[in-house]
């Protein structure tokens, strides 16, 4: 099974990207912390998110978080891990890890945090 739930604090606005398929691709980075027991302080863990919407698609995820995801806001994301294989330019091959997003939620913004 392969199941990811994170929920943390976007990196960035999602940048979303439309394609001529009528499909669209939303993509940010969301930070995530969690207490290192060793060094006894936060560690910032980052995942790279991706959301797609296609015509047919009623809920349209990726243009939900082009619109709605934004710097700093606290967000849930349930999804997949995903890799991406590819060749750089010098031939070297390369490998990427990232999180296809199946539900994307708004818990709270930065400014949230800081009223508290």
């Amino acid at each position: 099974m392969n199941s990811a739930v994170i929920v943390g604090r976007a990196g960035q606005d999602a940048e979303i990207k439309y394609y001529e398929s009528g499909r669209s691709r939303a993509t940010f980075s969301l930070a995530v912390n969690h207490w290192d027991g060793k060094t006894k302080s936060n560690v910032t863990d980052w995942f790279s998110i991706e959301a797609w919407s296609s015509p047919e698609d009623r809920r349209k995820l990726a243009d939900f978080a082009g619109n709605y995801v934004k710097k700093g806001g606290l967000v849930a994301v349930d999804g997949r891990i995903t890799s991406n294989k590819w060749q750089d330019a010098s031939g070297e091959n390369r490998e990427r890890y990232l999180i296809s997003a199946t539900d994307i939620r708004l818990l709270g913004s930065k400014n949230d945090s800081e009223m508290q």
